[in-house]
């Protein structure tokens, strides 16, 4: 019987510090709370689109930034930087800019011309969710700076667009965004019953 009764008494203070630890966050003065007064986002402008985005490339780059101050050694003054960046490219065809000569049909109505502006790169879009500081190396006086006035990332993320920008230009991208296009083109217009020639534009 004395077990029994000591056996429930046990429980009973368990749950009792259980209960008392779950309240304990509830009953910290100090506890910081996050309160959003953003404003909704407000419609500006509305554009219509003439640009067929036909091929997309996504990117990985490890961009390595060190900043070394003349005559200090590292361990008192500088920083070394690893930053991975993740993003994507498009490539599109603008038919915002096609005058009245860009189409052309025969006579019979059995065929049509074609000429297609060049392929153009948009700028990089960077995922923030797969962008990050893998490692960052700093200086004593660069450490006890970041406390007073943390150390800004922009640097990163524009050398960062660049490097993706300049491995778009050399990946192929704008010729199979031509090439898709020409794909999805001759698909429609076959569907008309018209035959397809493609001229590239010089511009």
């Amino acid at each position: 019987m004395r077990r029994a009764i000591l056996g429930v008494a046990v429980v009973a203070v368990i749950a009792a510090v259980l209960q008392l630890v779950g309240l304990l966050p509830k009953l910290n003065p100090f506890e910081s709370s996050t309160i959003d007064r953003s404003q909704p986002a407000v419609l500006q402008a509305v554009r219509d689109l003439s640009q067929y985005h036909a091929a997309a490339g996504d990117y990985q780059v490890v961009i390595d930034i060190e900043k070394d101050i003349k005559f200090v050694p590292s361990s008192i003054a500088g920083t070394r930087t690893l930053f991975v960046a993740a993003g994507s490219v498009d490539a599109f065809i603008d038919f915002g800019h096609l005058n009245q000569d860009a189409m052309v049909v025969s006579q019979d109505r059995k065929s049509v011309e074609i000429t297609l502006p060049p392929a153009q790169l948009a700028k990089p879009s960077l995922d923030n969710n797969r962008s990050y500081i893998y490692s960052q190396e700093r200086g004593l006086l660069d450490r006890l700076t970041a406390l007073v006035d943390p150390p800004q990332q922009q640097q990163f993320y524009v050398a960062a667009e660049q490097k993706i920008a300049e491995a778009a230009q050399h990946s192929g991208l704008t010729d199979r965004a031509k090439n898709n296009t020409k794909m999805m083109l001759t698909g429609m217009i076959q569907g008309l019953g018209f035959a397809v020639t493609f001229h590239e534009s010089q511009d």
